[in-house]
């Protein structure tokens, strides 16, 4: 599956494969498994009755009432009339975040049998696939549409984060939670959201896209602060000399935070002179280390910087306290100031 990252507001609408792969982790687990809590069998009646019931109770944003009957890695299992329906952990109100697989499994556990509020945020007949969320239910009826009726992309809003999960958090906006992917929480590395966000926290957050239809809102935190990328090319120049901090190094090279949301590339051939087995052994996370900038791409967002070139510039660099030094291709340095 394709995962696509959301666009900024005005781009084209947010690919729903987007939406699919962040809820696949959860909803991929919606039949029970084996050694996990099993779900009772489907109540006789009429089926179809029952798609239009949970479709009036997602459309009039009514909560109703049920028992959770089992339980999957993804999250709780529910009975609706004949339906059998899916509560992903994340949707749950006080259930634990970051724990180990073993911690969750026994929270889900100990949750069968709990008779929970849920609404209907998302249903579809064709899969057999009914979703509800404990969550949306903590706000009354008709507050969905309210929310999502008001609710521009590229406005700002103020939020509450209900929960942080490995591929973002989501933000009660008032009768409805949107979604911070983790790919918007920062221009930098993340981890892991957890990292910069936490439950119960207070944020505002830029409106990427709204699906009235499916009743999804997807944010960002990161657009609110300039992208460090737009105007690269005015504030860094080739040859200048920056520091950094060393944040990742893989095969290929080394990357170097140079300042927020902007990282920089040690190619493994610009890292040192000779041969070594990896890069590693010239360079490791954490280590602050001074480089010269050797290519500059705005638009593809890639800056590339040397160890290796900065032999070349030889004593005149190391006594020169300025943070932008001129390399010529003589190896002669250049003050640029």
């Amino acid at each position: 599956m394709n995962v696509n990252r959301p666009q900024a507001a005005g781009d084209a609408p947010i690919d729903e494969g987007w939406w699919a792969a962040v809820l696949q982790e959860e909803e991929s687990h919606f039949s029970p498994k084996r050694g996990s809590g099993r779900a009772s069998s489907p109540a006789p009646g009429d089926p179809a009755a029952d798609w239009q019931a949970a479709r009036h109770l997602y459309e009039a944003d009514e909560p109703i009432e049920l028992d959770a009957v089992g339980y999957n890695r993804g999250g709780l299992l529910v009975s609706f009339r004949t339906l059998q329906g899916f509560v992903p952990a994340s949707h749950l109100v006080n259930f634990p975040n970051q724990v180990s697989e073993e911690e969750r499994m026994a929270a889900l556990s100990h949750k069968v049998g709990a008779h929970l509020k849920l609404k209907v945020i998302e249903y579809d007949p064709a899969k057999g696939r009914v979703v509800f969320s404990e969550r949306a239910a903590q706000a009354g009826p008709g507050s969905r549409q309210q929310v999502l009726g008001s609710l521009r992309p590229g406005s700002m809003v103020t939020g509450v984060v209900t929960n942080v999960c490995d591929f973002g958090a989501f933000v009660d906006l008032g009768g409805i939670e949107g979604l911070i992917h983790v790919s918007e929480v920062s221009w930098s590395r993340v981890g892991h959201p957890g990292d910069v966000l936490n439950c119960n926290q207070t944020v505002q957050v830029s409106v990427l896209s709204v699906d009235p239809e499916q009743g999804r809102v997807a944010l960002s935190l990161k657009r609110l602060r300039p992208d460090p990328w737009a105007n690269v090319e005015q504030r860094y120049r080739l040859g200048q000399v920056v520091e950094g901090t060393v944040t990742n190094v893989v095969n290929f090279g080394a990357f170097v935070g140079v300042e927020e949301g902007l990282e920089g590339l040690i190619h493994v051939s610009e890292l040192a002179d000779g041969h070594f087995l990896h890069p590693r052994n010239v360079v490791r996370e954490g280590d602050h280390v001074r480089a010269c900038i050797v290519s500059i791409d705005g638009s593809g967002r890639r800056l590339g910087l040397s160890l290796r070139r900065m032999a070349a510039l030889g004593a005149e660099v190391e006594a020169n306290a300025a943070p932008a030094v001129e390399y010529s291709p003589n190896g002669h340095g250049e003050n640029s100031l």
